[in-house]
C-alpha cells in the first residue's frame, strides 16, 4: 500500500503523503531519499553517490522531522470508518432523464443518441413531479438536494422542465428542503426565452461543445451530418454572458482518438473568454475508431502538461480559467466517506427515466440488470443500493495499492462495470489519466496557493 507518492511536474519535485493529504514541494535530494513505504536509512542513502554524507544526514533529518509531525508516512485510519459505515443511506442527488431523445447524432454518444438501449421517449410532467416526490421522500434529514435535468437533450421537453421546477419550488417549502437544479444541454435549442429561464432557475448549466470548430463538427453533428459549431457558439456565448459570478456554468467537451491534441480545444475555448471548461476523455469499447488506447497515454499526458503550464502562466497574468479536472482542494476537501466511496451512485444518487424506472446512475440506464425499481411502484432495490454502497476502495483490491485512492475514490462504477464486468475492478486506462490529472492539479494548487 502506497504511503508516499512522489512525482515531478514542470521541473519541480513533489511528495504527497497519501493518508494525510499533505503535499511537499521538495528538492532533488529529498526526492531521491523517499520511497513509497519509507525513507532510506543512512546506510542505504550512501549508495546515492551524488550526495555528500553531510547532505544525506541533513536530508534524512528533515524527513524524520516531517515523519514525527505526521506529515510523511502518516497512519491510515479510514478503513474502520468505512467498514462501520452501515447507517441508512439517503438520496441527495437525482438525475432526471427528461428526454430519451436528442436532436443531434454525436458519433461517440454513450446514450445511444438518447435512446439508452430502449426507445425514444419524453418525460411527462406527471413523472417529473413524482420524481421530485420520490427524492424528497428518500432524502431523509438531508436539506440540500441536487437535481440534474439530463437527456438526450432536455430542452426537447422545455415545458416539462418548467413544470418540474415550479412543482419543486412548491414542495421544497413544505418539506424544508433546498433543491438546486442543473441542466445539461447541447445548446442548439437555446432561445432568448430559454436563456432567461435557465439563468433565473438553474444553479448550474452545463453547455456541450467539443472545442475547435473542425473538431466539434467532426463528431457533434446533426442527424443530416452537418456540424453544429457556428450555431452552438453564438448561443452558449449569450447564455454565459447572462451568468454572474454567483451562478455556475461550465463548457463540457469530449476528446477522442481524433483530437489527441485536445489542449488546443481547451485553449480555443479559453481564448474566446470562457472561464469554466472541461474536456473529458471519451469512454468507448475497444475497437471503436474513436476509442482511446494505452498507446495514446504519452500524448494525452503531454496535453495535460500543456494545460498545466498555460494555467500557471495565465494565473500570473490574472487571466486564468478553470479546467474542471484540475480542481482540487489541498486544505480540506471532501469528508472521509466521500473520499473512499466517490459519487454515491446507487445509494446517494440515482437516475430516473421518462417512464419512472430507477437506475444507480444515468450511465447504467437501460441495463435491466441494474434496474432498482420504478417511482410509480412501492419498493426500492435496497440490496442493489447496499451493493453500490459497499463498492468503496476497501472492497477494491487494486485501489488499495494505488496512491490516488483518496482522490478518485475507486473510479466510475459504470466504467468499471462496462470494461471489467465488475464495479469493484477499476477501469485502468481511466485510472492512468486520472492519476496524471491529479498530479497536475496538486502541482498547480501548490504553485498558486502556497
Amino acid at each position: 500500500m502506497s504511503l508516499i507518492h512522489k512525482f515531478t511536474q514542470d521541473g519541480e519535485y513533489y511528495a504527497l503523503d497519501v493518508n494525510s493529504g499533505a503535499v511537499h514541494i521538495i528538492d532533488e535530494l529529498i526526492f531521491d531519499l523517499l520511497r513509497e513505504d519509507s525513507a532510506l536509512s543512512f546506510d542505504e542513502a550512501k549508495l546515492l553517490d551524488k550526495y555528500s554524507d553531510e547532505e544525506l544526514n541533513e536530508g534524512i533529518s528533515e524527513i524524520n522531522e516531517l515523519i514525527n509531525a505526521k506529515m510523511l508516512y502518516s497512519r491510515e485510519d479510514y478503513q474502520e470508518a468505512a467498514l462501520a459505515h452501515d447507517s441508512e443511506s439517503y438520496i441527495k442527488a437525482l438525475c432526471l432523464n427528461i428526454a430519451h431523445d436528442c436532436n443531434l447524432k454525436c458519433t461517440y454518444c454513450f446514450a445511444d443518441e438518447g435512446e439508452y438501449k430502449g426507445k425514444r421517449e419524453i418525460m411527462t410532467p406527471f413523472i417529473g413531479k413524482k420524481a421530485i416526490d420520490f427524492v424528497i421522500e428518500h432524502s431523509g434529514p438531508r436539506r440540500n438536494i441536487e437535481v440534474d435535468l439530463f437527456g438526450g437533450e432536455p430542452l426537447l421537453a422545455f415545458d416539462t422542465v418548467k413544470e418540474i421546477v415550479k412543482y419543486a419550488r412548491e414542495k421544497e417549502k413544505l418539506h424544508n428542503k433546498n433543491i438546486r437544479f442543473t441542466i445539461t444541454t447541447n445548446g442548439t435549442l437555446l432561445t432568448d426565452e430559454i436563456i432567461d429561464y435557465i439563468d433565473k432557475n438553474m444553479g448550474n448549466v452545463v453547455l456541450s461543445i467539443d472545442g475547435r470548430e473542425k473538431v466539434n463538427d467532426a463528431v457533434r453533428v446533426r442527424k443530416d451530418g452537418s456540424g453544429t459549431y457556428k450555431d452552438i457558439i453564438v448561443k452558449i456565448t449569450k447564455m454565459v454572458a447572462k451568468r454572474d459570478k454567483s451562478k455556475q456554468y461550465y463548457l463540457r467537451g469530449t476528446f477522442t482518438s481524433k483530437n489527441l491534441d485536445f489542449s488546443e480545444d481547451v485553449l480555443a475555448l479559453a481564448n474566446l473568454g470562457f472561464k469554466e471548461i472541461s474536456i473529458e476523455p471519451v469512454v468507448l469499447p475497444k475497437g471503436n475508431p474513436l476509442a482511446l488506447k494505452e498507446e495514446y497515454l504519452p500524448e494525452i499526458f503531454k496535453q495535460y502538461d500543456i494545460i498545466y503550464s498555460e494555467l500557471l502562466e495565465r494565473n500570473k497574468n490574472g487571466d486564468s480559467f478553470k479546467f474542471y479536472h484540475f480542481n482540487i482542494d489541498l486544505k480540506g476537501g471532501p469528508c472521509i466517506y466521500k473520499r473512499i466511496s466517490g459519487c454515491g451512485a446507487g445509494h446517494e444518487y440515482v437516475s430516473i427515466t421518462p417512464n419512472g424506472d430507477i437506475y444507480p446512475c444515468h450511465q447504467f440506464t437501460g441495463d435491466q440488470k441494474f434496474k432498482m425499481g420504478n417511482i410509480l411502484e412501492e419498493g426500492f432495490a435496497t440490496d442493489m443500493s447496499k451493493k453500490f454502497k459497499e463498492a468503496h476502495i476497501y472492497n477494491k483490491p487494486k485501489c488499495l495499492e494505488c496512491w490516488a485512492r483518496f482522490y478518485c475514490s475507486g473510479g466510475c462504477q459504470a466504467n468499471n462495470y462496462n470494461f471489467n464486468g465488475d464495479i469493484n475492478i477499476p477501469y485502468e486506462l481511466g485510472c492512468s489519466m486520472q492519476k496524471k490529472r491529479i498530479e497536475c492539479a496538486i502541482a498547480l494548487k501548490s504553485q498558486i496557493d502556497f
